[in-house]
């Protein structure tokens, strides 16, 4: 850095409450830490000016009313994280963000190259992660938001429509390499004892399964699964692409050929978030209002993992989805299944689910902006739910246990039944171990995941009368 730019992008004197009082700021949280030979609040200064009205040189265009949408450093804590780095929170001015020339709407797109774009390539820093935001509430009413979520879905199950409860979902296994007809016939077997499936994220058109061939095949699955059962089931297909046109002609053919079977609010829309962007969501979103947009967010690591010093936390993300519209985002498994998390990361799905929220640096208000579901998946099964539930205190989300399912010992019904059947037993506070003794797919989870049961339920062979494999 060619100069120290504290003097006009930093003001310590500022008081957070003040700010957000006023609410003509977007307030962010980063941890950062300075590349060698470099001063803590010459660095955040220098993110500041990056992201707002700053170049490394003064230059001849700027006049007072620049200097006045100035982004500004407004706390320091240099040591907060240790040898990670230290603690900076950046206040912008709303002005700096772009809402549409058609409708006034703010976009995503833009307010994150804003506050983690070109600051993230910056030489003086080896590290700078968002960690919190807080969007002010003239802002918050001028995102898309959902318009269907879970209680869109509750609503087809015959369900009540507020706290109506756990939905048992799978994903189809194999990831990849099942043609039309066993794809099909998964999608039945799991539906007549489970309730929601979804295209794992790289199932779409692959020349083995075209979309053209297997959707009319999944339709009329779920069809005779809904007669056979009694029961509404649910599918959300997987209609990512790079153009907008391609996504919403995918969606438009999905609907017309479950709407054949009257089935056509039966169906959510996958969409990957991530690798297609706030644009990929937000076409999504509007092409079709009613229809749950089901977030994926397959390549997040990259940008939310823990062990990386650049990017954002996951609950900057969810903030993210919720913004743009997401009806329901994977959230991980907050610790209990096999990918990257921990217990504390209940406050991702309080984030989503409430209309005010504590986050890790700032209080979060949606003023009334919908809901975004929590959706569960990764390693999950019917022995890691009951502790699931425990410990983010509800069920009303959406799970997708694939290996949960279909390996289950006697077959992908009976997996499906051993989750409702996991719900069951938190809800009524049963112990699990008694409650497989009266529930035959809940019990015979314990012989499908023998090494999940001896960890969580350890002596569980004798107390269930199961010999040893």
């Amino acid at each position: 850095m060619s100069n120290d730019q504290s003097g006009r992008y930093a003001n310590l004197d500022l008081k957070e409450e003040d700010l957000i009082a006023d609410g003509k700021h977007l307030l962010v949280a980063y941890r950062m830490k300075p590349a060698e030979g470099h001063g803590f609040l010459a660095v955040a200064a220098h993110v500041a000016a990056e992201s707002s009205t700053g170049t490394n040189v003064e230059v001849c265009t700027t006049d007072d009313f620049t200097r006045g949408v100035d982004a500004l450093v407004y706390e320091i804590d240099e040591h907060a994280f240790g040898e990670k780095g230290g603690l900076m929170k950046v206040a912008y001015p709303v002005d700096l963000f772009d809402p549409n020339l058609t409708d006034g709407t703010y976009n995503v797109s833009h307010a994150w190259s804003l506050i983690l774009g070109n600051n993230q390539g910056m030489g003086d820093h080896q590290g700078l992660r968002m960690l919190d935001f807080l969007v002010p509430e003239c802002m918050i009413r001028h995102f898309d938001g959902p318009s269907a979520n879970i209680s869109t879905l509750w609503k087809v199950l015959g369900r009540p429509e507020q706290h109506g409860g756990y939905i048992a979902g799978t994903i189809i296994k194999p990831k990849l390499g099942l043609r039309p007809e066993p794809f099909a016939k998964a999608c039945y077997d799991f539906w007549l004892g489970g309730t929601f499936i979804k295209n794992d994220e790289p199932q779409a058109n692959q020349p083995f399964c075209p979309m053209k061939e297997v959707i009319p095949l999944v339709a009329q699955s779920m069809d005779r699964a809904q007669q056979e059962t009694g029961e509404a089931k649910l599918f959300s297909a997987n209609i990512t692409a790079d153009f907008h046109e391609e996504l919403k002609f995918r969606g438009e053919f999905v609907l017309e050929q479950f709407a054949k079977y009257d089935s056509a609010d039966h169906v959510a829309f996958l969409v990957d978030g991530f690798v297609a962007g706030p644009a990929g969501v937000t076409t999504c979103r509007r092409a079709f209002p009613d229809t749950f947009l089901h977030f994926h967010r397959a390549g997040h690591g990259a940008l939310t993992s823990y062990k990386s010093p650049m990017g954002m936390d996951p609950v900057c993300y969810m903030k993210l989805a919720r913004l743009m519209g997401a009806s329901g985002i994977h959230t991980g498994t907050m610790g209990y299944g096999k990918m990257e998390g921990h217990a504390g990361e209940t406050v991702m799905a309080y984030m989503l689910e409430r209309d005010e929220c504590q986050g890790p640096y700032y209080y979060q208000k949606w003023y009334g902006m919908k809901a975004t579901t929590p959706i569960i998946s990764g390693g999950m099964n019917a022995l890691r739910l009951p502790g699931f539930f425990e410990n983010l205190g509800h069920g009303d989300l959406i799970n997708t246990c694939g290996g949960g399912s279909f390996g289950h010992i006697d077959g992908p019904a009976a997996g499906g039944k051993s989750l409702d059947q996991a719900y069951q037993c938190w809800k009524e506070g049963a112990d699990p171990i008694e409650f497989a003794k009266q529930h035959r797919e809940f019990a015979r989870a314990f012989e499908s995941f023998p090494n999940d049961a001896d960890k969580l339920f350890p002596g569980w062979r004798e107390k269930l009368g199961v010999k040893a494999a």
